[in-house]
């Protein structure tokens, strides 16, 4: 390994400016960055060493984050920024019958559930008390990338912020439940965490500002 990711990763984050306290609160959470709770997709990547956890994290990058949870995070966002609730309850859906996520689905809505309802006291937000409605008619599930999607609209947090704080969290939570077994320093675990994250700036880029107009994963 280099220093170079370390270097550019640290280039990113000045140019994105401090992060929110409160993204801190809303990342990936309740163990869902681990092995265990892994979507099935990942399951035939056993981590038994460093270039096995290396391969995994890329092949969540490539497979679940970059395709799947970014964009449902953004959509989410964008459809609570203009009150779609039918929409989300649609995108919600989708997301049900995504085979990559269907293993992942029971974990994902009992943080995402959890988090949403720590939102229910915010009266004023009808959006937030519609959603919840829709999950207790089983017209939605309320997946964790959803409501942090939600999250971000409601708060009024930077959007590149927050997708960069939530690939940041869940890739630094799977390294962090690595490192116990696998025996990584402090000075590793820091390394290979600025190496996985130094391309994640162009890759929000190319989701944001895609080429040839807004096709975006599972949308």
């Amino acid at each position: 390994m280099t220093t170079g990711p370390k270097i550019e990763a640290i280039e990113t984050a000045e140019l994105l400016g401090d992060p929110h306290p409160l993204l801190e609160q809303l990342g990936p959470a309740d163990g869902l960055a681990t092995f265990d709770a892994a979507p099935a997709a990942l399951q035939f990547t056993r981590v038994r060493d460093l270039p096995s956890l290396q391969s995994f994290l890329r092949v969540y990058q490539n497979e679940i984050l970059l395709p799947l949870e970014w964009p449902a995070i953004l959509h989410a966002h964008a459809h609570a920024a203009r009150f779609e609730l039918r929409e989300l309850v649609a995108l919600d859906g989708r997301l049900a019958g995504e085979p990559a996520l269907r293993d992942f689905a029971v974990a994902s809505c009992r943080v995402g559930q959890r988090q949403l309802s720590k939102l229910r006291p915010l009266r004023d937000e009808r959006f937030i008390q519609r959603y919840l409605k829709a999950i207790a008619d089983g017209d939605a599930r309320g997946w964790h990338t959803l409501v942090y999607g939600i999250s971000l609209a409601v708060y009024s947090l930077p959007l590149r912020q927050g997708l960069l704080s939530y690939a940041q969290h869940t890739l630094g939570g799977f390294i962090e439940n690595a490192a116990g077994p696998l025996r990584l320093t402090e000075a590793g675990v820091e390394e290979l965490h600025a190496e996985v994250c130094a391309g994640l700036p162009a890759a929000m880029e190319r989701l944001l500002v895609p080429a040839g107009g807004p096709t975006l994963g599972i949308v």
